[in-house]
């Protein structure tokens, strides 16, 4: 369950923005410890899965066990579509008003056709760069280990962000959103 900590006042108005700078929405990228990937199953529905990653050089790494649904689907298609979302808020417009309520947040998300890593050198590589999105430690990965499993690359080919309820563009507005945050 949510706690309002912070009010946005009844004037302000709670605005969806369009993320447009590349270096922002890395930022939202590598602010997330999980991402949302969307593949479609076998009989053309939506099928999505949380997942561990890394992400470096426009290039999403994410790894999986040997065999199974998510492999039959993307060997099917390879099309997939990510999300990541950070900063979530719960903030309203009127406290008595259920339908001013949103949560505040920003998100990414990213297009691209997943290809799978075979070579052995190259998997420890990107196991590497999924392990330093959590960790600064170092690690060694046995062959069997490495040959046991999935690594997936995704090239980005499409890449978008959004803030959402955003408070509006009066001075005023600014005033709450900058003490929200401030108090948060």
């Amino acid at each position: 369950m949510y706690s309002v900590s912070s009010v946005v006042s009844q004037t302000a108005i709670m605005k969806t923005v369009i993320i447009e700078d590349k270096q922002r929405i890395e930022s939202i990228i590598l602010h997330c410890d999980a991402c949302f990937v969307g593949i479609t199953d076998l009989e053309g529905n939506p099928y999505v899965v949380p997942m561990n990653f890394g992400y470096e050089n426009g290039i999403i790494y994410l790894h999986s066990g040997p065999e199974g649904s998510k492999l039959e689907m993307l060997e099917h298609n390879n099309n997939v579509c990510i999300t990541f979302s950070v900063g979530h808020k719960l903030v309203y417009q009127h406290e008595k008003v259920a339908c001013s309520y949103s949560m505040r947040s920003e998100s990414a998300m990213c297009r691209g056709q997943v290809e799978f890593i075979e070579e052995i050198d190259e998997k420890r590589r990107a196991l590497d760069i999924i392990m330093r999105h959590y960790t600064d430690s170092e690690f060694n990965y046995s062959d069997p280990a490495v040959r046991n499993v999935k690594v997936w690359q995704v090239r980005i080919n499409q890449m978008t962000g959004k803030g959402f309820s955003v408070c509006g563009p009066t001075k005023s507005h600014e005033a709450v959103f900058r003490l929200s945050t401030i108090l948060e």
